[in-house]
């Protein structure tokens, strides 16, 4: 014995296609299909869907626009407080950092070492083994250079001192923004008369977080 059922096709809650099928076991074959023709998509609708999407796309892409610039003039700002020594620390320590700088070292100690055992006809040498003036240039090099870095650590550790400091600004005002806002919708649950759905959990959440007491706790935590 065979069954009838229909297959319909939505397209944003717009019936598109019924099919019509007869069933059998196990198979499903299809008969043959048909169109609603007062069902069918608005081409209106189709573009003013568009427009919505595309004009969704644009808020997005400035507001990350927005975003992108405000990190920009920070960086900016930043940049324009740093003292002469900061820059010079700071670019220095960029260029060792660098491969250019890498090959310099590769060059300047393989050609030492070649002119200082003989192995280069034509000049004198003028640091013999055990290369006792190189040994004093490395090591007046890697001390600048160490506190040229250390320089420019504590720079970026006073940056980043201050990004956490806005970062933790933020981070407090959404949690009194949600919080206001739990208390809203609490109380207009209440107002609809819908109080029994409130639980504790939302009880919580719905009172202010003391930051003092969340970070006191979490030292007890660490230390235990």
């Amino acid at each position: 014995m065979r069954r009838a059922c229909f297959l319909l096709m939505y397209n944003d809650g717009v019936v598109l296609t019924k099919r019509f099928y007869y069933l059998k076991s196990p198979k499903m074959t299809e008969k043959a299909p048909d169109r609603f023709e007062g069902h069918k998509s608005n081409p209106g609708e189709k573009e003013m869907r568009r427009e919505k999407s595309s004009t969704t796309q644009g808020t997005t892409d400035a507001q990350v626009q927005k975003n992108i610039e405000s990190i920009m003039r920070l960086d900016k700002q930043t940049s324009r407080q740093r003292s002469t020594a900061e820059h010079v620390a700071d670019k220095i320590t960029t260029f060792a950092g660098s491969t250019p700088f890498i090959i310099f070292h590769i060059v300047w100690f393989g050609g030492w070492i070649l002119i200082n055992l003989r192995l280069i006809r034509g000049i004198r040498p003028f640091d013999p083994l055990p290369f006792s003036f190189l040994t004093l240039v490395v090591s007046l090099e890697a001390i600048f250079l160490a506190l040229l870095v250390l320089k420019s650590q504590n720079r970026m550790t006073k940056e980043a001192d201050k990004r956490a400091h806005i970062d933790l600004q933020i981070n407090m005002l959404a949690e009194q923004e949600g919080t206001k806002i739990l208390n809203m919708i609490q109380r207009i649950g209440k107002h609809l008369g819908l109080e029994e759905e409130i639980d504790e959990a939302m009880e919580q959440l719905s009172q202010e977080t003391d930051v003092n007491q969340v970070a006191k706790t979490l030292d007890e935590k660490s230390s235990n």
